[in-house]
């Protein structure tokens, strides 16, 4: 169960159309559910805001169907699945309906949520070679809720292309900038805007890169302020953390 979904029960009761003890019931559930090759956590939509989502590299199809049942019958409407493969993908889709994004290996159960974050979440990558990781974090933040610019091919190799941007840049509530290579591009645009810069390491390059070895270690040591950097690739945790800032609550307690 997500937070938004316990709200709404809550105000179901509070307003008479759904028992107290159907409720009850429906909170009945243990805080995880044990599978014996994986315990589902089913309360961390309530917890956090933000429900179980499935790292799917290392699982069989057949372990990432019994998470999803698992979490489905515990009242987890919408489920993300990262680094899906192909093939898991195909034989997971026999089982749940699951819509499929191969470019970023991410695997979607359920319907896609409409934006409900502070503002506009701005991704720009670099270059062609690093859409994988961009879209990765470009569908995390979409199904956590959030509105997502593209900004594809916008490298420092050209910087033109990225000037071109200069507006959507300023208008960004959140900017993610994934590069590989010398990783310079979130510098660049943090030196252009006001809002939080998220920078993603890629392990696109030469040689000398190190698979993104150079990239982290430009980014980490960016003159730009505001800039703060995740792991190489992880352009899930990228997406998250980006729309944990567009939904932070600015107006005192609830």
């Amino acid at each position: 169960m997500e937070l938004n979904e316990l709200e709404a029960l809550v105000q179901a009761v509070a307003q008479g159309s759904v028992p107290p003890e159907e409720a009850v019931g429906r909170l009945r559930s243990a805080p995880f559910t044990d599978l014996g090759y994986a315990k589902t956590d089913n309360h961390r939509g309530i917890r956090q805001g933000v429900a179980e989502v499935i790292y799917g590299e290392g699982k069989t199809a057949e372990q990432i169907v019994g998470i999803c049942h698992a979490l489905l019958e515990n009242g987890q409407s919408r489920i993300l699945i990262t680094r899906l493969g192909k093939k898991a993908a195909k034989a997971v889709s026999k089982e749940v309906a699951l819509t499929y994004h191969k470019l970023c290996r991410i695997g979607i159960v359920g319907d896609m949520p409409e934006p409900n974050g502070n503002g506009t979440i701005v991704l720009a990558a670099a270059g062609t070679s690093d859409l994988p990781v961009a879209e990765e974090a470009a569908l995390t933040a979409e199904v956590l809720g959030n509105e997502v610019l593209r900004l594809y091919d916008v490298g420092v190799a050209g910087i033109h292309r990225l000037l071109a941007h200069t507006q959507d840049i300023l208008d960004a509530n959140v900017i993610i900038a994934v590069a590989g290579m010398e990783g310079a591009l979130p510098s660049v645009v943090a030196g252009l805007a006001s809002a939080p810069v998220i920078a993603v390491p890629t392990s696109v390059g030469y040689g000398a890169s190190f698979h993104g070895t150079a990239a982290l270690l430009a980014m980490l040591n960016s003159c730009a302020s505001g800039v703060s950097v995740v792991n190489i690739d992880n352009g899930f945790g990228a997406g998250y953390q980006a729309s944990l800032i567009n939904h932070a609550r600015t107006g005192g307690p609830v």
